[in-house]
């Protein structure tokens, strides 16, 4: 990883980001409009979707591991295949089980993918430049996935608008570009990730099995000994809860404003793709939020802005209002993912990266679940405006949980004598403050210091 300079990785990364965004983008908007045009009822497609949910939840920690201990590469090719396989039985799959099998392989590649890229930039970061920023990288790469999100989205768009080509129906196009543009991904993967590792062989295979659990193990053993990594992942647990509200009962509150369900789906259509702009946007303001604020402070305050932006979308009048609310939320979404993601990062060595992003995402997954359950059962209930209200607590309540990492931050820079070229905005807790062992990035002095990244929508 040291042959390429800080320069090349970020290039690379970003590059790999997109494209493996692309796809998705491409898929969202036609996704459940094609299994309804291959014969699945709505509550058909509910089941389908689960099918992705289990699998990630089961394999969402052992994958990380598995990626610590083999290799980033070979686990992510791994998964771009499995995702090209799933898109290819997408495109002709015409039943039920065949649709639940498409979901079920997706959730292997979401468990798979969840990780590696970004610990492999962080990773080749530091070999090349030990005292490299990682942090506009990783805050360009949301920026980079709303555009790809919203490009997919549009052209997707365009593809339907194409009507159907011979036997192919209009819908079924879209997916068959995914496709295409999913091995231009693998390709570019082996062509542009290079990582180093000690070995290779079936016997570093065995070794690797046998390795992923301890290193699964010892990411859980972290959040007992450091405080600021077990206050981040609890803040996965609020945020993952109160996103529902932006996900999945926005389009029922906009319906409710316009009045007319078919007039809020056709205005959801162009808003969807406005509001992975606004994420693109909201993820380019990292720098800026860095060098006025500082990481942990700037988390902190994003939390409380999108409380905010979920209240506006329960009680403003009108679907103007809503939408500006909403778009306002992905705005802050956007900058919110690379503030949490880098001061995560800024608590692990390398050797635990991943599966402490895995630990991460299961949180948020967990609680997503238990969220749209609880948010749309008090909908049902009560109403859509007071189970966004209680969303909106459960978002602005987890800021104080940023509180542990501002407080290591301003520990370790009072403690650090001042060094050329230092970047104050990272500084973090010294070394062994926390666990001793592992409890930070490897440095000149290994310290545990604290920063931003991005996280995968």
């Amino acid at each position: 990883m040291s042959a390429l300079s800080v320069r090349q990785v970020r290039f690379r990364y970003l590059t790999l980001y997109g494209l493996r965004w692309l796809p998705s983008g491409l898929m969202i908007p036609v996704m459940i409009l094609l299994m309804q045009e291959r014969g699945l009822s709505l509550s058909q497609i509910g089941l389908v979707f689960t099918a992705q949910g289990l699998v990630v939840l089961a394999l969402e920690l052992p994958t990380g591991g598995f990626a610590d201990a083999l290799g980033r590469k070979p686990v992510l090719l791994a998964a771009w295949v499995v995702c090209l396989a799933s898109l290819a039985l997408m495109a002709v799959a015409d039943s039920f089980w065949t649709f639940f099998l498409v979901w079920a392989l997706q959730g292997v590649y979401r468990a798979l993918d969840s990780g590696p890229l970004e610990s492999w930039y962080v990773d080749a970061t530091l070999a090349a430049d030990p005292d490299a920023g990682y942090e506009r990288g990783l805050g360009w790469a949301g920026t980079v996935v709303g555009v790809a999100i919203g490009a997919g989205a549009l052209l997707s768009g365009g593809l339907v608008a194409l009507g159907p080509v011979g036997p192919v129906s209009a819908l079924t196009l879209p997916v068959l570009v995914a496709i295409v543009l999913q091995a231009v991904s693998i390709v570019a993967l082996l062509a542009l990730l290079v990582e180093r590792r000690p070995a290779s062989g079936t016997a570093t295979l065995r070794a690797s099995v046998v390795e992923a659990p301890r290193m699964v193990g010892r990411a859980v053993g972290l959040l007992r000994r450091n405080r600021v990594l077990l206050a981040l992942v609890a803040v996965e647990l609020f945020w993952g809860f109160g996103m529902v509200t932006f996900e999945s009962l926005l389009p029922v509150r906009l319906s409710e404003v316009v009045g007319d369900a078919d007039r809020a789906a056709a205005l959801l259509g162009p808003a969807g793709s406005a509001a992975w702009l606004a994420n693109a946007a909201g993820a380019a303001l990292t720098p800026f939020l860095l060098r006025r604020l500082g990481a942990a402070p700037a988390a902190a305050l994003m939390r409380i802005l999108q409380g905010a932006t979920v209240v506006g979308m329960g009680l403003l009048a009108g679907p103007v209002g809503v939408l500006v609310a909403y778009l306002a939320c992905y705005a802050v979404h956007g900058a919110s993912n690379p503030l949490h993601m880098g001061l995560l990062h800024r608590q692990v060595d390398g050797p635990y990266r991943t599966s402490v992003l895995s630990l991460n995402s299961m949180m948020a997954g967990a609680a997503g679940a238990l969220g749209a359950v609880v948010l749309t059962a008090l909908a049902d209930a009560t109403s859509v405006t007071v189970a966004m209200l209680v969303g909106a607590v459960a978002l602005a309540v987890a800021a104080p949980l940023y509180l542990p990492a501002g407080r290591a931050a301003r520990t370790a820079a009072a403690a650090a004598p001042a060094q050329p070229g230092a970047d104050a905005e990272v500084a973090g807790p010294p070394a062994g403050a926390a666990s001793g062992a592992v409890g930070g990035v490897p440095t000149p002095d290994p310290a545990a210091v604290l920063g931003v990244a991005d996280r995968s929508a």
